[in-house]
């Protein structure tokens, strides 16, 4: 339950009280600043407060944009300002101040210093002015055109009223709920209506996880369509897989059209996409098997390249998160091309985000073939991948800017070191910081080329794949063993899931065993869940996963050496059970404490990813 204490005298007339009332609040009486002082201690610690002015006059929805974002700890718009039970002391001492400036107003008038106590603007305005002055992060929503005010005097409100009346509400709420930046396809063919399939979820009380995992149900049964290897599969596969976008895009949008956001819906969304297109490619693969076509190859090559990618992504975005300027060249130029309308939408067609990417795949699943699908698919990001790991590789060679120990420690945390990794990393940390910048990236990168090299040109069951996933032990020590903080060390991690990833692919590939490369792809597919969940633990604030996971899974250079010791020991055949029994074990470690922490985040009310829509 959320308390609001409207503050002033009433306004005859005014829905104020109503209104918040509509958005859940419990709503008490203030005259002044003491008796709102004393109510606010009355208030639970553990419940939304907000403090309100009675003279208020606005929309509901800038009310609702102000007052119930659960992302925020503390929030206002004019009039209004609340806080959520993280920021309630800041929130109690900014009143008691308020209280006490108005207290020792009316003591100086008392006692015959003369003058009249005006009170600047309203009590809820000063209170935030007043956090604002404390440092505190206030989030002040873009209303955009919508209306919020403490207008004085009758002639003011009656202004601000027709104001209110001549702004539709409802098309800026709708117009709100899209993202402010996507995707061509997105934004033209989805969202024009799937932000009606939000507000129509919203109006019959359905949640942004419901619909989430209606979408992930849409795409499994679109996967299993597609597992048939029939023409009608394939055409009701590549049907079932935009329905399944249309839903993942109005989970988002119900989530910014009612607020409903939350830390566990923001892991449902995120790591439900990357199950959701990989089990499609898994059917894919089956339907093409049932044809009598092995595409598990390219199946798996496209997992791989499509998890470098990302990893290129969080890694380019956390070495900059905190990063104290950046004048580069590049990123001035990727601004002005961002200032010419028709390059927006080409650039970001070119690197294929999930819209494109999805309908593509649809498209071809139902007019062609499997293997012609994943050859397009395989195309398209190398080419997107291409151009995006540029761009970024350029910007970082021309920033002048100051890395963060935060920075670092999240590029560590990416890069996944297991327990030889990081023995061998202390050892060597006296010689490596010596060596130039530019090392850690190219011995990351020279490590990753050897092992998988060696494991795709040599016959399987062979020592060399062995003895070159034993220097890559070394390579990946020597590349931790100093904090990454220059230019292109946010390349260490995508070398390391391309190595491991791109070793398991090749070795899969090399026994030429039936059934190997299904065992690949699901040992892979459990591996980059585990690299995905950190990803969301990082951008939640909450860091790695536990040392003790990292360390049972033994690190992407652990599993490396696994691998390549069971390749050169075990025959084909128990190389396939191998594989999967890894993939099983892998599977079943990560999901259990995922699950466990995501829930546990989720009670204990962590804050959710930002995920903003147009402003209002």
């Amino acid at each position: 339950m959320s308390t609001a204490i409207l503050t002033g005298p009433p306004v005859p007339g005014s829905s104020i009280e109503g209104e918040l009332r509509s958005l859940g609040f419990a709503v008490c009486h203030a005259p002044d600043a003491a008796e709102a002082e004393t109510l606010l201690a009355r208030v639970p610690g553990s419940e939304r407060v907000a403090v309100v002015d009675a003279r208020f006059v606005g929309h509901l929805h800038a009310l609702r944009l102000g007052l119930t974002d659960p992302r925020f700890p503390l929030a206002a718009v004019p009039g209004a300002v609340t806080a959520g039970p993280a920021a309630r002391q800041a929130l109690t001492r900014a009143m008691a101040r308020e209280n006490s400036a108005m207290a020792r107003d009316t003591s100086g008038i008392a006692d015959g210093e003369g003058g009249t106590a005006v009170a600047v603007g309203n009590l809820a305005d000063r209170i935030a002015a007043s956090l604002a002055a404390d440092g505190a992060a206030v989030h002040r929503p873009d209303l955009g055109s919508l209306v919020a005010d403490v207008p004085e005097g009758p002639q003011a409100r009656n202004e601000a009223r027709q104001a209110v009346a001549h702004v539709d509400e409802e098309a800026v709420r709708l117009r709100s709920a899209v993202k402010a930046r996507d995707g061509f396809f997105t934004t033209f063919c989805i969202s024009p209506y799937s932000r009606y399939l939000a507000r129509w979820c919203a109006r019959r009380g359905l949640t942004p996880n419901q619909v989430t995992t209606a979408s992930l149900l849409t795409a499994l049964v679109a996967a299993g369509c597609a597992a048939t290897g029939t023409r009608a599969g394939f055409v009701a596969a590549g049907v079932l897989l935009i329905a399944s976008f249309v839903l993942d895009c109005a989970d988002g949008q119900l989530a910014r059209y009612s607020l409903q956001y939350s830390t566990l819906g923001a892991w449902l969304d995120a790591t439900f996409d990357r199950a959701k297109e990989y089990a499609y490619y898994a059917g894919l693969a089956l339907g093409a098997a049932r044809g009598g076509d092995d595409v598990w190859l390219l199946a798996l090559g496209a997992m791989v390249l499509q998890s470098c990618r990302h990893v290129v992504d969080f890694a380019f975005t956390e070495a900059n998160h905190d990063a104290d300027a950046n004048t580069s060249p590049t990123a001035a130029l990727s601004d002005r091309l961002d200032s010419v309308g028709w390059t927006v939408w080409v650039r970001r067609m070119i690197v294929l985000p999930i819209g494109e990417r999805w309908a593509m795949i649809a498209v071809l699943t139902a007019v062609t073939t499997p293997r012609i699908t994943f050859y397009a698919l395989l195309v398209g990001c190398a080419l997107a991948a291409a151009y995006t790991t540029a761009g970024r590789v350029l910007r970082s060679l021309t920033r002048r800017a100051t890395r963060t120990a935060r920075a670092a420690r999240a590029l560590a945390d990416l890069t996944d070191s297991g327990p030889l990794a990081e023995g061998l990393a202390r050892a060597l940390a006296g010689p490596a910081r010596r060596l130039p910048g530019f090392t850690t990236p190219a011995v990351a990168l020279l490590g990753a080329l050897a092992v998988t090299a060696t494991s795709a040109l040599t016959g399987f069951g062979g020592p060399w794949p062995a003895v070159s996933a034993l220097v890559y032990v070394l390579t990946s020590a020597l590349a931790v063993a100093r904090p990454l903080k220059s230019a292109l060390d946010w390349l260490v991690p995508p070398f390391a899931r391309a190595a491991e990833y791109g070793t398991v692919l090749a070795l899969a590939a090399r026994a030429e065993v039936n059934g190997a490369l299904p065992a690949a792809f699901g040992l892979v597919a459990a591996v980059a869940y585990h690299h995905y969940d950190t990803v969301y633990r990082i951008r939640g604030g909450a860091g790695a996963p536990p040392s003790w996971l990292v360390w049972t899974m033994g690190g992407h250079e652990g599993r490396t050496l696994l691998v390549a010791v069971l390749a050169a020991l075990l025959p084909a055949a128990g190389f396939r059970t191998a594989l999967t029994v890894l993939a099983v074990a892998v599977a079943l470690v990560v999901l259990v404490e995922s699950i466990r922490y995501w829930v546990a985040a989720h009670r204990a009310g962590a804050p959710a990813v930002h995920d903003e829509g147009e402003p209002a």
